[in-house]
């Protein structure tokens, strides 16, 4: 029997870790900064959601040019800057109190955060060994899972018993503890792209083309999932189930963790389709059940069915996406990805929010589960098109 090559190495452990903390402040200011900006602040609802859009918004403006300044300043060095940049940030929340320093800190950490995650995916699909490259990138994926549950229970958790100052230094820390695993990852032996003498930048710089394709397919999957990220609560709110709401993240992040190892060794070992698929169906079903909740009950199958479609789909494209790429343009793959993710992102809070507005939150829920289907019809399109090519 062919020894399977090791995932687990201290370097793979150290970038998790990494990124596990990035996620954590992420998700736990997420949860804490509308609550802040209207209650310590005095700000409207409006301003509030300001704080997460003109954070997406520095993102995706400098997501496209991550991979290139990846590239040509190295991986580490940058991952180093912006894990400085991004501590920064987090303790100047201490002192930022007029609203458009606030606003101005979130953009510019937005910055340091676009390029943070490029550099930790990117470094994460390096150093996973390429025959166990859907497992492993399914295990990295598995970081973003526990920190999407534990930053808002500890943001909320801290600003119930204690306060917004405390929860900053929190953050902090944990943005510290981060930095301090960084410092053991070493990429000696991981194949380079020669520099150029002089900085510049093209077209094939700000999208990896071979990368396109699947990224837009994961696009479906993030306007999708933005319906989840951004309303899930003020849903709750109005089914009144805002006491259990804290648990749908934990049974969403639990169904994702619990199938990471099957699902990813089911996609190295069968091939993408065999994961991405059943994803697709579940995904729906998540959605069309959380548009009918009537109770607890449903609400936490509603959780369960999207953690196991999403945690299907989101680790599977991204790991289709590099190995549709050289290997020394992983950088730029992951960029691509991550853009049209948070395009997605961003355009589905945008277009759910006028649904919400004009119609109501079934018909949100309702409408995710439509552009599921249109992602899922778009890839079996795309694997039919590919099989007769093949075949030819």
């Amino acid at each position: 029997m062919e020894k399977l090559e090791k995932i687990w190495t201290k370097r793979f452990i150290s970038i998790f870790c990494t990124n596990m903390a990035v996620f954590f402040v992420f998700y736990g200011l997420v949860s804490v900064l509308p609550l802040y900006a209207t209650e310590d602040l005095n700000r409207s609802d409006s301003d509030a959601g300001l704080l997460l859009s003109i954070f997406l918004l520095s993102a995706i403006i400098t997501r496209p040019f991550t991979g290139k300044v990846l590239e040509h300043f190295g991986k580490r060095k940058l991952l180093y800057i912006s894990l400085i940049g991004y501590f920064v940030c987090t303790v100047l929340y201490l002192f930022f109190k007029p609203f458009v320093l606030l606003l101005l800190l979130r953009f510019i950490q937005g910055i340091f955060f676009s390029i943070l995650t490029t550099a930790n995916n990117s470094i994460a699909a390096d150093i996973v060994p390429p025959s166990r490259k859907g497992a492993g990138l399914g295990y990295f994926t598995m970081s973003l899972n526990l920190a999407v549950v534990l930053g808002p229970f500890v943001g909320l958790l801290v600003i119930q018993y204690l306060n917004f100052e405390i929860l900053f230094i929190i953050m902090s820390a944990v943005i510290l503890i981060g930095g301090i695993a960084a410092l053991s990852i070493k990429l000696d032996d991981i194949p380079q792209v020669a520099k150029q003498q002089k900085f510049s930048i093209a077209l094939s710089d700000l999208f990896e083309k071979k990368a396109l394709p699947t990224a837009a397919l994961a696009c479906f999957i993030a306007i999708a999932y933005a319906s989840v990220l951004s309303f899930l609560s003020v849903y709750a709110k109005q089914k009144g189930l805002m006491e259990v709401a804290s648990l749908f993240y934990a049974v969403y992040a639990a169904a994702m963790l619990l199938t990471r190892p099957f699902t990813g060794r089911l996609y190295d070992q069968k091939g993408p389709k065999f994961v991405i698929i059943p994803g697709f169906i579940l995904f729906i079903l998540g959605l069309i059940t959380l548009a009918y909740v009537n109770g607890p009950v449903l609400f936490m199958l509603a959780g369960v069915l999207i953690g196991l479609g999403y945690g299907a789909l989101v680790p599977s494209f991204q790991s289709m996406t590099i190995q549709s790429t050289d290997p020394r343009r992983t950088a730029y793959a992951t960029a691509t990805f991550f853009t049209l993710f948070d395009v997605g992102i961003a355009l589905g809070s945008w277009l759910f929010g006028i649904i919400a507005t004009q119609y109501g939150y079934v018909e949100v829920y309702l409408a995710a589960a439509f552009v599921v289907t249109i992602g899922a019809i778009a890839f079996m399109v795309t694997q039919l098109k590919k099989q007769i090519t093949d075949v030819k």
